[in-house]
């Protein structure tokens, strides 16, 4: 399955125009749309309509798109060149604007093939933990959340909050998307993590609001579980900022997210 089908993602007549039934299953336990699963779809549209993969792409988070609401994701190519497309996306339901992206897409021919860093040393997916909820099973059922499978690398259980927080702002998750293939649009669904980490970072829970969502992609290779290498830069006149780094299985960084977030305390 692609991250289209897993979006539930649809095409119509205009090849630039695509719609996406916002349901349960790309919804947060709020039953709003999930950040990542909106970037996401509006990658899946970028890439169909242009036919080249996304290098970079980032949202603008606007307005929440409901369960039960359909949300229209408008295509515009503003740059075509022989090999690098800019373009954007415009989502909305009805006159409400919920998400704009911007993107870069394409391939260029080059003999290199490099990358710098290491993934953290952690123990494998199947050696963790089952990440808690921190609420009842019963909220997450048939949301987002209900579909990944979520094993704490790096971090505390939602039940050991609230705790002194991390000396470095560091968290990891290992994370499985069933079924699906990993692309560009899967780890934007995947790289919406530093709400959570900023959480981890401060050693209690807060409700955390994405402003923005980037993507940077780097080498797409299979691999049943993305490790996600939260940090969490600062915090700071309520507004968290960080990144996740995206490993496969075996240490290939497959790419880079980074956000900034509204962050409401929970005492």
């Amino acid at each position: 399955m692609d991250a289209g089908e897993f979006l539930g993602l649809q095409s119509t007549h205009n090849p630039h125009r695509w719609y996406l039934p916002v349901v349960p299953g790309i919804a947060t336990a709020g039953r709003f749309l999930f950040g990542g699963c909106g970037l996401g779809a509006a990658i899946v549209a970028m890439e169909r309509v242009l036919d080249r993969p996304v290098v970079w792409a980032t949202a603008q988070y606007l307005s929440f798109a409901m369960v039960d609401e359909v949300m229209d994701i408008d295509v515009t190519v503003a740059s075509h060149g022989h090999f690098t497309s800019q373009a954007r996306v415009v989502a909305r339901v009805g006159d409400r604007e919920i998400l704009t992206v911007n993107a870069a897409l394409g391939s260029r021919p080059t003999p290199v093939d490099r990358g710098w860093g290491a993934a953290p040393l952690v123990p494998r997916p199947d050696e963790c933990p089952q990440r808690h909820n921190r609420i009842v099973d019963e909220q997450l059922a048939g949301s987002i959340m209900d579909r990944l499978d979520i094993r704490l690398a790096v971090g505390a259980q939602w039940e050991d909050f609230p705790h002194a927080g991390t000396a470095d702002g560091t968290s990891a998750l290992w994370v499985r998307l069933p079924n699906i293939d990993i692309s560009a649009a899967s780890l934007a669904i995947l790289g919406d993590y530093v709400p959570y980490g900023i959480a981890q970072a401060l050693g209690h829970w807060t409700r955390s609001n994405s402003l923005d969502n980037t993507l940077r992609t780097i080498r797409i290779v299979a691999s049943e579980w993305v490790l996600l290498d939260i940090a969490v830069h600062g915090v700071n006149q309520g507004f968290g900022h960080g990144r996740v780094h995206l490993w496969s299985e075996d240490g290939v960084r497959l790419g880079t997210a980074s956000q900034t977030a509204i962050v409401r305390e929970i005492e």
